[in-house]
């Protein structure tokens, strides 16, 4: 058997537990991964995990083209081998012959040796169709896009000038971004502490304080004081958070939905530790994560599993000096960084988080004091999940006060917006994040 023939054959089963099965990668890797022996094996199929659902509406089309008779129902493992294996063929730099052979020879990991006529037929007749395969499967938009026709339409809908530059960014390798606890040490110090370590280039973000992107991602082992909460892996947009928040010392914090805990961990840092936070999430496994990162970083926090729509249960009835809602959404401002959104959510999931979110601002504001802030945050690109339910919530709620964004640049790298700011997918290489400042009976927080 073809050395790596695991790692395709486990990334094709991966494709079906999400394509097939509605599981997000997130959950089904890490296990897929476990049973593999070698780290390079591991880190294969990670990237070819990856790349295939990144790339799945594109490969799947010319999969399809070049089928005499569709792939039965109980043998999507194949067809997702077929996808794993243009995937190599178009996106990697493996030999053409290496990743041919190594895809046909998973027919037998995966239990169907009988398909490794078809496996290899279909690879070949690509390597010869190429040209002609790529423009007949690229008249539809879906293949061209790489996306599903109604995430294209919804896309364009609400961003009709920028909607081909958020499809391209969400097909395009993340950036690592980390963030320096400035209050250990200075940014500049850590920056060439991290160049030489790495002996790589590294960038500082100009809109975000404590924000470093590499020029290659890198493991956390080999981030230098990483063990010791001196650096944190966190998109700068997500760092922009705990600028807007302005927490000070001393005061009374409540971030709602707080994992995984990185924004948590930022106000903490930036206040030198000195914050009330309550910290809630509905999951309680997703608040171990908030107390595992709070402890790599030595912060502390008041943590509650809590239904934060329903503070009546958990509430002890003291205001809020400011209040992060960082609310669940589609997660459309960060398909480049988990690409089975793209396969995971359905029209209606739109109108759904809008509905969900709101129910948490009207839920969420009686507990913010007179004069308090509240930063309204999501990873989403829609104008129902942003714009449209802030505007609807402030001409509703007639205490509330939109702030004006306190960053002083001529000309940020976002697009502003009546009741806040919008970053979208790859604007000073961010992911894509929707803010909003919201001030309780019109005073300054």
């Amino acid at each position: 058997m073809t050395a790596g023939s695991h790692s395709r054959a486990a990334a094709a089963r991966v494709i079906v537990a999400v394509a097939a099965d509605g599981k997000s990668l997130s959950a089904v890797l890490p296990e897929a991964q476990a049973r593999l022996e070698s780290e390079r094996d591991r880190s294969l199929l990670a990237a070819l995990s990856y790349g295939s659902i990144r790339w799945y509406p594109r490969l799947a089309a010319l999969v399809d083209g070049m089928l005499d008779r569709p792939v039965k129902t109980n043998d999507k493992d194949v067809l997702a081998l077929m996808i794993v294996g243009l995937f190599q063929l178009l996106y990697t730099r493996i030999p053409a012959h290496a990743a041919v052979s190594a895809t046909v020879g998973a027919t037998r990991v995966l239990g169907k040796a009988w398909a490794r006529g078809l496996v290899n037929a279909v690879l070949r007749r690509f390597q010869r169709e190429r040209v002609a395969r790529i423009a007949a499967a690229d008249q539809d938009e879906t293949s061209l896009w790489a996306h599903p026709q109604w995430l294209i339409d919804a896309i364009r809908d609400d961003w009709p000038a920028a909607w081909q530059q958020i499809l391209a960014a969400n097909n395009s390798e993340p950036p690592m971004w980390i963030r320096v606890a400035t209050g250990v040490e200075s940014r500049d110090s850590y920056q060439q502490r991290l160049d030489a370590a790495l002996g790589t280039g590294t960038q500082v973000s100009p809109w975000a304080g404590d924000a470093i992107r590499l020029d290659v991602p890198a493991g956390v082992a080999e981030l230098p004081g990483f063990d010791a909460g001196v650096v944190s892996v966190q998109d700068a947009g997500a760092q922009l958070a705990a600028y807007l928040l302005d927490a000070e010392p001393g005061m009374r914090v409540l971030d709602a939905c707080a994992a995984p805990g990185g924004k948590t961990a930022h106000m903490l840092q930036r206040a030198g530790g000195n914050l009330r936070v309550t910290a809630i999430d509905l999951s309680a496994g997703r608040l171990e994560r908030v107390a595992e990162n709070l402890r790599r970083v030595g912060s502390e926090a008041h943590l509650l599993q809590a239904d934060a729509t329903r503070p009546e249960s958990w509430w002890d009835g003291l205001a809020f000096d400011r209040i992060l809602l960082d609310a669940p959404c589609t997660a459309s401002g960060v398909i480049r960084r988990h690409p089975d959104i793209k396969l995971l959510r359905q029209p209606g999931d739109i109108a759904a988080m809008a509905l969900m979110q709101r129910r948490l601002l009207d839920a969420l504001w009686p507990l913010l004091r007179p004069g308090g802030r509240m930063v309204y945050c999501t990873c989403s690109v829609f104008l129902e999940e942003n714009e449209n339910n802030i505007a609807a919530f402030v001409a509703a709620t007639a205490d509330a006060r939109v702030e004006p964004s306190p960053f002083p640049f001529a000309q940020p790298p976002w697009q502003p917006t009546p009741h806040g700011f919008q970053i979208l997918p790859g604007d000073a290489d961010m992911d894509g994040f929707y803010y909003a400042c919201l001030t309780r009976n019109g005073e300054p927080g």
